[in-house]
């Protein structure tokens, strides 16, 4: 070992005899670890809230949706299998998409419809339950041929707006409806509620309802043509590379959009947040590596025969700088390694009791999601260690630029 680190050591063991210098020692470590702790369990929430929330709008939406430049296109069979062998893709759907209003026997409300085809949709739709499809499926099927009621599948949200549960039956209005000598009439057909989803989003479980896809295009008057496709790719962070993929075999005038342009607003927000919050939180850190400055300071002030006697005996400038340093860095490191832990355990005690709900109508979700990220942490604590550096600096310049005569003869 070298004296620096040496003396450095004996400096942090000894006892001082100025408790309020040993004062602002302690209270230096106590702010870097809350500093950290602080700092790991806000970054570890925001990053559980946006990848909770990026896993329910999947499970919801499509990686990639691919459109039709003005209207809805009737030729999408052929699309269809072009897509689905893209390499990349895992599974593709057609769907038509329109905005509609369902009647119950006792209310009505207003909801977003999705015409869906059940045998393709299971493997891009995950919210969805094979059960309900197949229930659509085979209601619809008996549509055909017995004249029973079709199915229809809805948000939880929705379907408790409207009063109804499985087996109840709503009614359809759409706008595109007919001319009639008595005027202009929406379109109404009646449906049974074949099954329920839930997503844990209210924006989706309050608004989206499924039918078949036929039905769809009946109640649209759309004979065989659909609104768009929908994409569900292996990895959803080569959505864009695939997208583009696609629109590129099929040529104009298709195009396509991925999951992150359909949200970007929001995951922006999200990621701004994180950083502003990242910034404020450090403050705390911050004001922790003051203390420690401090500290050195009024440590160097009462070593300062000691420092004398070191460069009376040969110590070099860089050997004094390297004590305190070394001194300040330990404070420095202790608090970070304290806060590390104990954000790990406020982490870990949060995921695993989730005692903090939150309303669903307003943040999407109800319960606080918590999720650590290495890259996080090790970002966090080589900030707060480059922090605390940056504050033993000039204390140990001061030191080092100590006269040992002067010292020696005043001190």
């Amino acid at each position: 070992m070298s004296f620096e680190y040496f003396i450095g050591g004996r400096y942090l063991r000894a006892k001082q005899k100025e408790t309020f210098v040993s004062l602002i020692t302690m209270l230096s470590v106590a702010g870097v670890a809350v500093g950290v702790m602080a700092l790991i369990v806000v970054i570890a929430v925001m990053a559980g809230f946006e990848s909770e929330l990026k896993h329910r709008i999947l499970r919801v939406e499509s990686h990639v949706v691919l459109m039709r430049h003005g209207n809805s296109f009737s030729d999408y069979h052929k699309i269809l299998d072009q897509v689905v062998n893209t390499d990349g893709v895992e599974a593709a759907t057609p769907f038509i998409y329109t905005q509609i209003m369902l009647r119950s026997s006792s209310r009505v409300s207003g909801a977003v419809l999705r015409g869906i085809d059940p045998e393709s949709a299971g493997g891009v739709i995950k919210v969805l339950e094979n059960s309900a499809l197949l229930n659509i499926e085979k209601i619809h099927q008996g549509d055909d041929t017995t004249g029973s009621v079709p199915g229809i599948i809805l948000g939880k949200e929705l379907a408790r707006n409207l009063g109804v549960g499985i087996g109840d039956a709503v009614y359809l209005i759409s706008s595109r409806g007919m001319i009639s000598p008595m005027g202009y009439l929406p379109a109404m057909k009646r449906f049974q509620v074949g099954g329920l989803f839930e997503s844990g989003m209210y924006e989706y479980d309050g608004s989206l309802a499924y039918i078949h896809l036929r039905d769809a295009q009946k109640i649209l008057h759309m004979e065989d043509s659909i609104t768009g496709i929908e994409v569900r790719v292996n990895d959803i962070y080569d959505a864009r590379k695939i997208a583009d993929k696609i629109v590129a075999a099929i040529g104009f005038p298709y195009w396509a959009k991925d999951w992150m342009q359909m949200n970007y607003n929001l995951f922006s927000a999200l990621k701004l947040e994180k950083t502003v919050m990242f910034i404020i939180l450090a403050l705390i850190v911050l004001v922790a590596a003051f203390n420690i400055a401090s500290t050195l300071i009024m440590m160097v002030m009462g070593k300062t025969r000691d420092i004398a006697i070191l460069k009376a005996m040969g110590a070099m400038d860089g050997s004094i700088r390297k004590i305190f340093i070394f001194k300040g860095m330990i404070i420095g490191s202790v608090g970070t390694t304290l806060g590390v832990c104990f954000g790990f355990i406020m982490c870990k005690l949060l995921e695993k009791y989730k005692f903090i709900e939150l309303p669903g109508d307003v943040y999407y979700i109800s319960t606080l999601p918590v999720r650590l990220e290495a890259l996080d942490v090790f970002i966090i604590s080589a900030a707060a260690i480059v922090i605390c550096f940056v504050a033993t600096l000039y204390p140990a310049r001061q030191a080092s630029k100590l006269n040992p005569v002067e010292a020696i003869r005043y001190g």
